[in-house]
């Protein structure tokens, strides 16, 4: 059976395709199970330092797949299709000790903007729209909240979950869904920038900060000067801490860089 989600390899960076245009990239039962072995996959592989997440199409991702959403549950709601890898599929992203890049080829909605919050960056064409749709169909934006409202403004969050109203990329710039909106031309320019700058970043450097970036501001400030302090000179005497200043001193690439 043909996948629907494919992998990439190169210079240290792992490519993760969503390739099921005639649905829109809807998440499908198949869709979310491919989603998962290739996020599994790129997760355990030692060469990918970085994680891109695309489409094929014009559009990233339209969210559940609505035709499978209409077969009866046989064991109640817990168990609707929708539900069944999608939570772990979020997980593994939000929680991926290697920085993941949402790249959005086009529009998103419902829970296509789940995957799109749960990446650590996300970067869209100026033409690509978005909606939280769940409400005009009866339903909620109930998975997805948990990274959503991690990512946007308050206020916006009220505005758009429960209006369901279209917005273009600016404006999701603006609210904090996502990074940078650029002309599509520029699109694979800036995801490859950032791509590049996180593979100079040492491994476990970058999956420390990436949590300091998560959850210092719910620490006490004392709590927090206390507990970096702590880290801070952990990894200052660390291994990797270690040869990224003598490799600084030597003029010379870390040993974890990508040739």
């Amino acid at each position: 059976m043909t996948r629907l989600v494919h992998k990439r390899l190169e210079d240290g960076i792992a490519t993760i395709t969503l390739d099921s245009p005639p649905n829109r990239n809807a998440l499908s039962v198949r869709l979310l199970g491919d989603l998962e072995d290739r996020l599994n996959w790129a997760l355990a592989e030692p060469a990918a330092r970085v994680i891109v997440l695309t489409a094929t199409g014009n559009v990233f991702c339209s969210g559940a797949d609505l035709k499978e959403q209409r077969v009866e549950p046989s064991g109640g709601a817990h168990e609707a299709p929708v539900t069944a890898s999608f939570p772990e599929i979020m997980g593994l992203i939000w929680e991926s000790p290697k920085p993941v890049i949402c790249r959005l080829n086009g529009t998103a909605r419902a829970g296509g903007l789940g995957l799109v919050a749960a990446c650590d960056f996300a970067i869209a064409p100026l033409t690509a729209s978005f909606a939280f749709s769940e409400v005009r169909l009866g339903v909620a934006p109930a998975m997805i909240s948990v990274p959503v409202l991690r990512r946007l403004d308050p206020r916006a969050a009220s505005e758009y979950l429960m209006t369901g109203e279209v917005f273009d990329a600016a404006r999701a710039q603006q609210i904090g869904l996502l990074n940078r909106a650029v002309p599509a031309e520029e699109l694979d320019a800036t995801v490859a920038h950032y791509a590049a700058m996180l593979v100079k970043g040492g491994p476990e450097s970058l999956a420390i900060t990436k949590r300091l970036v998560r959850d210092v501001p719910s620490l006490s400030f004392e709590e927090g000067l206390r507990q970096m302090a702590a880290l801070s000179a952990q990894r200052f005497t660390s291994e990797e801490g270690q040869e990224g200043i003598a490799a600084f001193m030597d003029k010379r690439p870390p040993k974890w860089s990508v040739t």
